[in-house]
């Protein structure tokens, strides 16, 4: 029996319009670097990956002038409109040269700042695992629930409640199945997990680091570059 492999899926084609920026905030200069291109070298040193696949918009004008230094094998496949179709044209993509019950662990193109240590914790707690699981971190804010004119209807118990991270780590036959069931039926998903638990499979939650923070608002920006520093400082 073959030992199953580990690869990573980046979806990088968004534009991130929060970003208030012509340029797609995956480029965005961080700590005199592309966010992209600190997310990739982080990935890259995982020794556990076989090769990482990013996928790109058609008119993607700047993934040429990255500078990428990788051991391991980095490919490129067309992004989609929507970050689901994006990471299904490169598990399509993957699935001609990996095996089916190989891994795939689906990382943010924005998420420069996820620790290599989460990523060993998340391959060793689920590898063998029958569904698959997700870093996250617990939710620890009080949480409303509100109508439509913002107004407080509901206290929500957080006791169960996690905010989901990647890398997000699935059998790569299984999440391309779910990903194509997903599109068949015209559904939105937000994450991995969301194609798998709408399968009806449950993943299954590995505690993560908050400072592996997405890049959403421009604020972000700094809030990242004082993680790194402040990671580089503590190795």
């Amino acid at each position: 029996m073959t030992t199953p492999r580990y690869w990573a899926v980046v979806p990088a084609a968004g534009s991130g319009r929060r970003m208030q920026s012509i340029v797609p905030k995956q480029y965005l200069s961080l700590a005199g670097r592309p966010v992209l291109e600190h997310t990739l070298v982080r990935l890259a040193r995982q020794p556990e990956l076989a090769g990482i696949v990013v996928a790109l918009s058609a008119d993607d004008e700047y993934w040429a002038t990255l500078a990428i230094k990788s051991d391991i094998p980095l490919y490129t496949a067309g992004g989609g409109s929507e970050r689901h179709l994006s990471v299904l044209y490169a598990l399509r993509d993957l699935a001609s040269f990996a095996a089916p019950d190989d891994w795939v662990l689906v990382h943010d193109a924005a998420r420069p700042c996820v620790r290599n240590e989460d990523i060993s914790r998340l391959i060793h707690s689920v590898r063998d695992d029958p569904v698959g699981g997700l870093l996250a971190v617990p939710v620890t804010e009080t949480v409303k629930r509100a109508t439509e004119d913002q107004r407080v209807i509901e206290t929500v118990d957080r006791r169960h409640l996690w905010r989901a991270q990647t890398p997000q780590m699935f059998r790569l036959q299984s999440l391309l199945q779910a990903l194509e069931q997903v599109v068949s039926d015209r559904q939105l998903v937000t994450d991995e997990a969301g194609a798998m638990e709408y399968c009806g499979m449950a993943p299954r939650i590995v505690p993560g680091h908050a400072d592996n923070i997405k890049i959403t608002e421009p604020q972000d920006l700094g809030l990242a570059e004082h993680f790194l520093r402040q990671q580089v400082d503590q190795s």
